[in-house]
């Protein structure tokens, strides 16, 4: 840029002030770890939830309208064990043989501690905001939806209705899917979705023109599947070891042997819930991001189930 260049944009400054304000904005979202892509539900005073949602079909380029992570998350001697899974792209993974090593062991100690160690399953979609009392603001807007298994079982039965007289339903579908009544109860101190249900079929919007602004809005989920997205097995392997026994060794993958019966096959899916959230204690062999990694993980824990 000229002197003469520079004189002349003196009149800038609006424009330099509103990147400013843009910068510290996306500065603080990245600094609190919040994604404002994501959308959550929240409970009312009386400790209940509802909203409605409208689950949207892949986007340009996927073929599933949603993605699925394995992950593990548990604690040991040398602190928390939060990671996900290298399982999600059906590779080895020093947890899943671990847990698998103590089933086959035959003892009931060591299948406890497979229990508590065993894979979480969570799933991410595209979803339309269509009604959500606690945060208006959100209504009408496209998000990303973290969810579990007992949310997902829903949308299969849906799919795949058990009775003669249902018939079954895509909720993806723009024109023939549902809006989707999310009702949230607090039973033993974990949140329910028992009562959540499908509504009657019906187009998401009176012309294509609106779905297809929808569509176009929505965001691409291959980034929660992608290899570059996990920690290679080596860096798992030397998190695993130093959080159950405190130590690290130079194992690496190719010195491995997988075992023969998957964790998550052999062992009954039994989920081990204490009455109680474990607390979270620092200790020496725990950083500060570790610590924030185990506090945002419990905090998001009762909207996964």
């Amino acid at each position: 840029m000229s002197f003469e260049a520079l004189k002349r944009s003196r009149g800038n400054f609006d424009k330099l002030t509103k990147e400013l304000e843009a910068l510290t904005k996306t500065t603080t979202t990245q600094s609190s770890g919040k994604d404002e892509r994501f959308w959550r539900p929240e409970l009312d005073k009386s400790g209940n939830g509802y909203a409605v949602i409208r689950f949207l079909p892949a986007v340009e380029g996927e073929e599933l309208p949603w993605a699925r992570v394995w992950s593990h998350a548990f604690q040991g001697p040398g602190g928390w064990y939060i990671e996900n899974s290298l399982t999600t792209m059906n590779k080895k993974d020093p947890v899943s043989e671990d847990n698998s090593r103590l089933w086959n062991t035959g003892l009931d100690s060591d299948k406890e501690i497979a229990r508590k160690r065993k894979r979480k399953l969570t799933y991410y979609t595209n979803v339309l905001v269509v009604s959500d009392p606690k945060n208006p603001e959100n209504e009408g807007q496209v998000k990303l939806f973290k969810f579990g298994k007992k949310i997902f079982d829903k949308i299969t039965e849906a799919m795949q209705p058990q009775f003669e007289d249902e018939k079954p339903l895509n909720p993806f579908d723009f024109w023939e899917g549902a809006n989707f009544k999310l009702k949230i109860r607090k039973v033993d101190g974990y949140w329910n979705y028992d009562k959540s249900e499908f509504d009657s079929p019906s187009p998401l919007a009176d012309n294509d023109d609106d779905i297809q602004s929808t569509w176009k809005k929505q965001y691409a989920l291959s980034e929660f599947s992608d290899p570059s997205t996990f920690k290679s097995y080596d860096e798992l392997k030397a998190r695993f070891e130093k959080v159950v026994y405190g130590t690290g060794t130079t194992t690496t993958a190719d010195k491995i042997d997988t075992p023969t019966i998957d964790d998550e096959v052999s062992a009954p899916v039994v989920e081990t819930k204490s009455e109680t959230k474990p607390s979270v204690t620092s200790t020496d062999s725990t950083d500060d991001s570790e610590d924030d990694d185990t506090m945002d993980y419990f905090s998001k824990l009762v909207e996964e189930d």
